[in-house]
């Protein structure tokens, strides 16, 4: 079966279909981990991700992000003039602390992707990154060296990083493994936050069946190369999540 990336003519309305995955199948050196994957994201939706490990969820954003080909099918996507912009939150990001990179610095990557190679970063996108910083309340801090931040000020300074990019839709794989209860509730405060201020497409990836009740409207949830789809309210009722539970898919 033949591969392609569509894209698909529609107006920029909120609440129709930014990402289309059309009978798609992801996984890694042709083998498929999950097949027949056929659903919407909407513009400006909030999307989240529920699965055990292993069941594909960093194979799916990864295949949306491009970062690695679909096996088969199709992604269309609502962009007329130009690809979709990302924002990309991974999972985990370090550095060696024999660089002495800063929060800062860090988060000014984000602007890379439009300044051609060997040119200074323009002050217009360093002061475009100071504002990523102070939405991400991470201004404080941007001056530090990125090794030395704790974890959750790590994630701030990747998030406002991810803003710099002026995504179109914010992706986010388990921003918050590894912090505080009260660090991990104050990143998805600001997640949800900036969803709602700028409008911003968001697909989180997490185990925070909490924050997925509080914040999503939409989740995908993964099992055994299945998939199941549906709002929040449908899919996290105590009975279906006492199934889905039973079954393994958390």
């Amino acid at each position: 079966m033949s591969i392609r990336t569509c894209r698909a003519d529609t107006q920029k309305t909120m609440n129709e279909p930014l990402i289309i995955l059309d009978n798609l199948s992801i996984g890694y050196n042709n083998q498929p981990v999950l097949s027949g994957i056929s659903l919407s994201i909407a513009r400006a939706s909030f999307t989240a991700i529920l699965g055990a490990n292993g069941s594909g969820k960093s194979t799916l954003i990864k295949t949306v992000l491009g970062l690695i080909p679909p096996v088969a099918g199709c992604i269309n996507t609502a962009s007329t003039s130009a690809p979709l912009a990302f924002g990309y939150v991974p999972q985990a990001f370090q550095f060696d602390p024999i660089y002495l990179l800063t929060g800062f610095d860090v988060a000014l990557m984000g602007v890379y992707g439009r300044v051609h190679p060997g040119r200074i970063v323009p002050q217009i996108e360093r002061a475009f990154t100071r504002e990523c910083l102070r939405a991400a309340d991470a201004e404080e801090f941007a001056r530090r060296r990125f090794a030395e931040l704790s974890g959750g000020q790590k994630q701030r300074v990747l998030i406002a990083r991810a803003l710099a990019m002026r995504p179109d839709v914010l992706v986010l794989d388990e921003p918050t493994v590894g912090v505080d209860r009260e660090t991990k509730d104050l990143v998805l405060e600001f997640i949800s936050q900036i969803h709602k201020e700028r409008k911003i497409t968001v697909l989180l990836v997490t185990h925070d069946f909490a924050a997925v009740r509080h914040y999503a409207e939409q989740v995908i949830w993964l099992h055994g190369g299945k998939m199941s789809l549906g709002s929040t309210h449908e899919l996290l009722t105590a009975e279906r999540m006492a199934e889905m539970i039973e079954m393994g898919m958390a």
